[in-house]
C-alpha cells in the first residue's frame, strides 16, 4: 500500500506544479483601461452596480444605431463598420456583462432577460428613444430578443451570422471551437478560471473564422486579456452552462421593421442555415451571405458588409434618435 501512497502523492504534487506553471492570473483592470479603454470610450453606470464601457460616436441627432459583439468578444470588433457609418449616423457599442472592460456582472446573472435588461438602461443613458439594434453571434440573439421586448424603441434590426435560429441541434453546435467546447463540458471548464493559455484563445480564433488575416497578434491579445479581465472567465463558464437560447418562429415572425441578415457561407459555429431560418421566419428581410467567410463578416468582410450596410440603412426611413 505504501507504494500506492507514494504514486498518489507524486500524482498530486505533478498537478500541483503543472497547475502552477500553466495558471493565468487575471489582468490588471487599470492596465486593461489604459490599454482599451481610451477615447472615446466612455463608463457609464447602469443598473445593478454595472459600469458599462462604451463607445457612442457620430452626430448626436443623426439616427442611431446599437450594436451588440458576440460571445467573449468585446466592442472593438465593430471598428471597420463605425468608421464607415460615423459621418451619417450615430454608432453606439459597448462590452456586454462578463465580456471587456465592463466585467462581471454583480449578481451573476447571465441570464438573456438581464442582457436585455442592460441594453435598454444604456439606451435610456444615452437618451436614445428609438434606434437600429444588430449584433453578431450571441449579441445577434440579444438583438432579437431586444426588438421582442421593445417593439417600440426599435427602428431596423440587423443579423450578423446571429444565434437564436431554432434549427436542428447537431446543426448548431460548437464548429470544432476549442474554447467553446471546454467552456461548455462539466469539471474541464472550471480549469479556465485559471488555465487559459493563449495558444488556446488563438486556436480557437483560427477555428471561428475563415478568412485567417484577421487573426493578427493584436486581436489574439486583445482576446486572450479581455477573457482574463477579472471576472469575465467565470462569466464565460457560467453562460456556456446555461445552454442555448432559441427562438420561435413565430416569434420572430412577429418582428415586424426591416432586417438585414448577413451571414458568412464557412460559418461553422453558426450555419448558415440558421441566416436562410431567420431569412424566412421575418416578413421584412433581405438576405446576404458572403462565401468564403466565416463567423465574424464585420471583420472578415469588413469594407463590403460594411458598404452593404451603409447603403441598406439608407434605403430605410429611420427616425433621428432622440425622438
Amino acid at each position: 500500500m505504501k507504494w500506492l501512497l507514494r504514486i498518489v502523492l507524486l500524482l498530486i504534487a505533478l498537478l500541483v506544479i503543472a497547475f502552477l506553471i500553466l495558471r493565468v492570473p487575471d489582468t490588471d483592470p487599470a492596465e486593461m483601461r489604459a490599454k482599451y479603454g481610451g477615447e472615446p470610450s466612455q463608463f457609464v453606470q447602469i443598473g445593478d452596480g454595472v459600469t458599462v464601457h462604451l463607445r457612442d460616436e457620430g452626430p448626436r441627432d443623426a439616427p442611431a444605431i446599437m450594436l451588440l459583439h458576440g460571445s467573449n468578444a468585446d466592442l472593438h470588433t465593430w471598428q471597420p463598420w463605425v468608421d464607415a457609418l460615423k459621418d451619417r449616423y450615430r454608432v453606439i457599442r459597448f462590452d456586454q456583462i462578463g465580456h471587456g472592460l465592463t466585467g462581471a456582472d454583480p449578481a451573476g446573472d447571465y441570464s438573456i432577460e438581464n442582457f436585455v435588461a442592460d441594453i435598454d438602461e444604456v439606451a435610456d443613458a444615452l437618451g436614445l428613444q428609438r434606434f437600429v439594434i444588430g449584433g453578431n453571434s450571441m449579441g445577434g440573439g440579444h438583438a432579437v430578443a431586444y426588438a421582442l421586448a421593445h417593439p417600440d424603441r426599435v427602428d431596423a434590426l440587423v443579423l450578423v451570422d446571429a444565434g437564436g435560429a431554432s434549427i436542428e441541434p447537431e446543426e448548431d453546435e460548437d464548429g470544432g471551437n476549442i474554447g467553446f467546447t471546454i467552456a461548455r463540458t462539466p469539471v474541464l471548464n472550471q480549469l479556465m478560471k485559471y488555465i487559459t493559455p493563449r495558444s488556446m484563445i488563438e486556436r480557437s480564433l483560427r477555428e471561428t473564422v475563415s478568412n485567417q488575416a484577421v487573426v493578427t497578434d493584436a486581436a489574439v491579445d486583445r482576446y486572450w486579456e479581455m477573457l482574463r479581465y477579472p471576472g469575465n472567465r467565470e462569466a464565460t463558464i457560467a453562460r456556456f452552462s446555461g445552454g442555448w437560447n432559441s427562438f420561435d418562429a413565430a416569434e420572430v415572425a412577429s418582428i415586424k421593421v426591416p432586417a438585414l441578415v448577413i451571414w458568412g457561407e464557412e460559418d461553422g459555429l453558426i450555419p448558415v442555415e440558421a441566416g436562410l431560418w431567420y431569412d424566412r421566419q421575418l416578413p421584412n428581410s433581405r438576405l446576404v451571405v458572403y462565401d468564403g467567410i466565416g463567423h465574424l463578416p464585420q471583420e472578415e468582410a469588413a469594407e463590403r458588409s460594411a458598404a452593404y450596410l451603409a447603403q441598406w440603412l439608407d434605403e430605410q426611413d429611420l427616425t433621428s434618435a432622440d425622438k
